[in-house]
Protein backbone atom coordinates (compact mmCIF):
# COMPACT_ATOMS: atom_id res chain seq x y z
CA UNK A 1 0.00 0.00 0.00
CA UNK A 2 1.83 3.20 -1.09
CA UNK A 3 2.46 6.38 1.04
CA UNK A 4 1.96 9.70 -0.20
CA UNK A 5 1.97 12.81 2.27
CA UNK A 6 1.17 10.66 5.31
CA UNK A 7 -1.98 8.94 3.35
CA UNK A 8 -2.20 5.24 2.57
CA UNK A 9 -4.02 5.23 -0.70
CA UNK A 10 -5.59 2.48 -2.14
CA UNK A 11 -3.53 -0.55 -4.17
CA UNK A 12 -5.94 -1.79 -6.16
CA UNK A 13 -7.24 1.41 -7.83
CA UNK A 14 -5.85 3.74 -10.38
CA UNK A 15 -3.38 6.31 -9.67
CA UNK A 16 -5.28 9.14 -10.94
CA UNK A 17 -8.40 7.65 -8.63
CA UNK A 18 -5.91 6.80 -5.48
CA UNK A 19 -4.35 10.47 -5.48
CA UNK A 20 -7.85 11.51 -4.61
CA UNK A 21 -7.78 10.23 -1.46
CA UNK A 22 -5.44 13.12 -0.09
CA UNK A 23 -7.13 15.70 1.19
CA UNK A 24 -6.50 19.10 -1.14
CA UNK A 25 -6.00 16.90 -4.21
CA UNK A 26 -9.08 16.45 -7.11
CA UNK A 27 -8.92 15.27 -10.76
CA UNK A 28 -7.75 18.06 -12.56
CA UNK A 29 -4.98 17.98 -9.94
CA UNK A 30 -3.90 14.17 -9.60
CA UNK A 31 -4.01 14.33 -13.08
CA UNK A 32 -1.54 17.44 -13.32
CA UNK A 33 0.68 15.68 -10.58
CA UNK A 34 0.90 12.36 -13.15
CA UNK A 35 1.37 14.47 -16.02
CA UNK A 36 4.43 16.01 -14.55
CA UNK A 37 5.46 12.79 -12.56
CA UNK A 38 5.54 11.31 -16.15
CA UNK A 39 3.44 8.41 -14.96
CA UNK A 40 1.14 6.46 -17.17
CA UNK A 41 -2.52 7.34 -16.60
CA UNK A 42 -4.46 4.41 -16.18
CA UNK A 43 -1.76 2.58 -14.10
CA UNK A 44 -2.59 0.58 -10.88
CA UNK A 45 -1.41 1.80 -7.91
CA UNK A 46 -0.08 -0.93 -6.67
CA UNK A 47 2.29 -1.26 -9.67
CA UNK A 48 3.93 1.98 -9.29
CA UNK A 49 7.85 1.48 -8.39
CA UNK A 50 9.18 2.88 -5.14
CA UNK A 51 11.25 5.65 -7.39
CA UNK A 52 7.95 6.78 -8.38
CA UNK A 53 6.17 7.16 -5.96
CA UNK A 54 8.74 9.12 -4.52
CA UNK A 55 8.47 11.24 -7.58
CA UNK A 56 5.00 11.80 -6.94
CA UNK A 57 5.24 12.78 -3.49
CA UNK A 58 8.27 15.33 -3.66
CA UNK A 59 5.68 16.92 -6.45
CA UNK A 60 2.66 17.21 -4.14
CA UNK A 61 4.94 18.46 -0.98
CA UNK A 62 6.98 20.98 -3.51
CA UNK A 63 4.04 22.41 -5.07
CA UNK A 64 1.25 22.13 -3.52
CA UNK A 65 -0.36 22.40 0.34
CA UNK A 66 -2.59 19.14 1.03
CA UNK A 67 -3.31 17.29 4.39
CA UNK A 68 -2.96 19.04 7.52
CA UNK A 69 -1.14 21.91 6.51
CA UNK A 70 -3.90 23.07 4.02
CA UNK A 71 -6.89 22.25 6.77
CA UNK A 72 -4.99 24.71 9.56
CA UNK A 73 -4.73 27.46 6.54
CA UNK A 74 -8.55 26.95 6.49
CA UNK A 75 -9.33 26.53 9.88
CA UNK A 76 -6.86 30.36 10.28
CA UNK A 77 -9.03 31.62 7.42
CA UNK A 78 -12.58 31.26 9.09
CA UNK A 79 -10.35 32.23 12.54
CA UNK A 80 -9.87 35.77 10.54
CA UNK A 81 -13.38 36.16 9.55
CA UNK A 82 -14.79 35.74 12.49
CA UNK A 83 -12.08 38.25 14.28
CA UNK A 84 -12.59 40.89 12.16
CA UNK A 85 -16.60 40.08 12.39
CA UNK A 86 -17.23 40.41 9.01
CA UNK A 87 -20.39 38.99 7.56
CA UNK A 88 -19.08 35.91 6.71
CA UNK A 89 -17.72 35.41 10.09
CA UNK A 90 -21.03 36.07 11.90
CA UNK A 91 -22.77 33.30 9.21
CA UNK A 92 -19.44 30.93 10.60
CA UNK A 93 -20.12 32.24 14.05
CA UNK A 94 -23.49 31.44 13.93
CA UNK A 95 -23.63 28.31 11.97
CA UNK A 96 -25.41 29.54 8.57
CA UNK A 97 -24.83 28.86 5.11
CA UNK A 98 -22.09 31.36 4.46
CA UNK A 99 -22.36 31.77 0.26
CA UNK A 100 -25.85 33.63 0.08
CA UNK A 101 -28.02 30.43 0.34
CA UNK A 102 -31.93 30.65 1.62
CA UNK A 103 -32.99 29.60 5.22
CA UNK A 104 -36.52 29.33 5.52
CA UNK A 105 -36.35 26.11 3.92
CA UNK A 106 -33.30 23.76 3.27
CA UNK A 107 -30.03 24.46 5.05
CA UNK A 108 -30.34 21.37 7.13
CA UNK A 109 -27.19 20.42 6.53
CA UNK A 110 -25.47 24.23 8.22
CA UNK A 111 -28.29 24.56 10.94
CA UNK A 112 -28.34 20.83 11.83
CA UNK A 113 -31.34 18.97 13.16
CA UNK A 114 -34.75 20.63 13.43
CA UNK A 115 -35.50 22.25 16.64
CA UNK A 116 -39.68 22.41 16.62
CA UNK A 117 -40.99 25.69 18.25
CA UNK A 118 -44.71 25.27 19.72
CA UNK A 119 -47.60 27.16 17.95
CA UNK A 120 -45.42 28.13 14.71
CA UNK A 121 -47.51 26.44 12.09
CA UNK A 122 -51.04 28.04 11.49
CA UNK A 123 -50.14 32.00 11.23
CA UNK A 124 -53.52 33.33 10.31
CA UNK A 125 -53.94 36.33 8.54
CA UNK A 126 -56.36 38.67 10.50
CA UNK A 127 -57.31 41.29 7.81
CA UNK A 128 -59.71 39.82 4.99
CA UNK A 129 -60.84 41.91 2.04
Amino acid sequence: MPRIAGVDIPPNKRIEFSLRYIHGIGPKLALDILKEAEIAIGAKAKDLTEEEVARIGGIIDRNYQVEGQLRRTLQSNIARLKDIRCYRGMRHRAHLPVRGQRTRTNARTRKGPRKTVAGKKGVKELTRG
